[in-house]
């Protein structure tokens, strides 16, 4: 099986991807993840996790690096990682009482041969009505800081969340369906793999 890389600092890929029981080496890339021009929701991540995968590539001698970017997309207005809390509490209560998007790009490089797959998984989420305090004291636990939205549906954000319509690991940020079928394209079967290890 070729070796795989994941180009992410995010401890929550990490965790997702091992469910996969496929073994991977982490490799931080160096990027920045914003983006001049104006892109729809799915062209944005696709393309960011692909610049993430470009960075680390020609680091891998011989591999699959795996990169993925996720957003939160209310009413068309992308939303991020809040800069700080009053940003974080402002996100939230656009999403109190809504339904929004959120949409992870993933893109796999082989090398060497260069060969790459881009694409990106799209998920509906639900929120409840949340009441200002509510927000404030989430927000006040820190948790919602570093987190597309400013909320974790894995952590105490799973609190707000009424309904799903899609893939509730694209949500946390690796949908894992979608990159398992990826890597299938690239002869690495996660079944395959955990039958004959």
């Amino acid at each position: 099986m070729l070796p795989i890389y994941l180009a992410s600092s995010s401890p929550r890929r990490s965790m997702l991807l091992e469910k996969l029981g496929l073994p991977f080496t982490v490799v931080v890339p160096r990027v920045e993840e914003g983006v001049q021009e104006a892109l729809p929701p799915h062209q944005l991540v696709e393309t960011l996790a692909l610049r993430k995968a470009r960075a680390v590539a020609p680091s891998i001698s011989k591999g699959l690096v795996v990169a993925a970017d996720t957003v939160v997309v209310w009413h068309d207005k992308v939303l991020g990682k809040p800069a700080d809390t009053r940003e974080a509490s402002e996100m939230l209560s656009l999403l109190s009482g809504n339904e929004h998007e959120v949409y992870t790009g993933v893109a796999v490089i082989e090398k060497p041969s260069g060969r790459r797959v881009v694409t990106h998984e799209r998920t509906r989420v639900k929120f409840r009505p949340l009441t200002a305090e509510e927000i404030a004291r989430y927000v006040a636990t820190g948790e919602p800081l570093d987190k597309a939205g400013a909320y974790a549906a894995q952590g105490l954000g799973a609190i707000f969340i009424a309904g799903i319509r899609g893939c509730y690991f694209n949500v946390v940020g690796l949908p894992l369906a979608r990159l398992a079928q990826v890597l299938k394209e690239f002869g690495v079967d996660p079944l395959e793999y955990v039958q004959n290890n």
